[in-house]
């Protein structure tokens, strides 16, 4: 690991201004990922700022819906009686990531910022383009059976989204309040947040440098109180998702009103299925209707050899979830 120097933070200004003057440098909450990063040698940072002090707490309804403060910790927000009864998806998908030790420290910013688990990204020994830029992609034609199949490219099929959270977030209209050096913030939906790898893998959000997550909103709707999180994985603890579907309905006298989906650990990011809830919408709560979904949400997928098995994976997960949701 490379020397560092460490500072806390007692304000938004003063942690923003930090890493304004000092790119390079790193915010650190909980930490569980960035220091298995530092350990690897995957990043540098010559300085670590402390954002533990910040008031970016709680966990409140208000007029916009649900608002989680980013320095809330995953167990926090999972066990939170009003997160449980009126947005299940959001707790179920906290509470089935990683452990009971990790979700005690890792914090809501943290999550939505957690990068992939690709074996080629993780190990220095190997090129990659999303560690150095024009480098190759190894998992091109090598080890991929649990990378990307949906918004990949040829120069990278390894930003298989692995988080939980920021799926459901997805699924949910979820919008992200950042601040900047200077004060400002700006609000962000989720599904704009995350970039696809196209021609630079390197870069996989639209955060400015120094600039803060400072809360989560989910809107308030019918489709968030009647919604679930399903996570199909290779063991049934601390494994993150082969395949995953965030999904919510609203279903009124056996026709679905409303319907929100989306897909994890396929996507290059979580991945929202606009296709899915179009076939959703309008028609009968029935498995016929939830497997036409499901065929749409991975019509646009780019399977390679190893990872094929993701399409049926994702598509019976989703129809799953689906049934699951409506009761049928």
């Amino acid at each position: 690991m490379n020397n560092f120097s460490y500072t806390q933070a007692t304000a938004a200004k003063e942690a923003t201004g930090r890493l304004k003057d000092q790119p390079q440098a790193a915010y650190i909450a909980g930490g569980t990922t960035l220091l298995d990063m530092m350990k690897a040698n995957l990043t540098e940072p010559p300085q670590l700022v402390d954002i533990n002090l910040l008031p970016f707490k709680g966990i409140e309804q208000t007029k916009d819906g649900l608002r989680i403060g980013a320095m809330e910790r995953m167990n926090a927000v999972g066990e939170n009686p009003l997160v449980k009864s009126q947005y299940p998806a959001v707790s179920e998908s906290l509470l089935l990531a990683a452990s009971p030790q990790l979700r005690n420290m890792a914090s809501i910013g943290g999550n939505i910022l957690q990068r992939t688990r690709c074996g080629y990204f993780r190990d220095e020994a190997f090129p990659c383009n999303k560690r150095v830029p024009g480098s190759g992609c190894p998992a091109l034609t090598g080890d991929n059976h649990n990378l990307a199949v949906l918004g990949v490219s040829d120069t990278c099929i390894a930003n298989a989204y692995p988080g939980d959270l920021s799926v459901v977030l997805a699924a949910l209209d979820a919008v992200l309040t950042l601040e900047n050096a200077k004060g400002k913030q700006r609000q962000v939906p989720v599904t704009e947040f995350y970039l696809l790898p196209g021609k630079t893998p390197e870069k996989e959000n639209v955060l400015e440098p120094g600039e803060l997550i400072v809360a989560v909103t989910i809107p308030a709707a019918a489709h968030a109180q009647r919604s679930t999180y399903l996570k199909v994985r290779e063991r049934s603890s601390y494994a993150y998702a082969l395949a995953s579907a965030a999904v919510g309905l609203d279903v009124q006298g056996g026709t679905i009103r409303s319907a929100r989906v989306a897909l994890g650990g396929v996507g290059a990011q979580p991945w929202r299925s606009r296709e899915a809830e179009k076939a959703l919408v309008g028609q009968p709560a029935t498995e016929a209707t939830f497997k036409a979904a499901a065929a749409a949400a991975l019509q646009g997928a780019q399977p390679r050899k190893e990872n094929a098995y993701k399409v049926e994976l994702a598509q019976n997960t989703l129809v799953r979830a689906l049934q699951q949701v409506a009761g049928v």
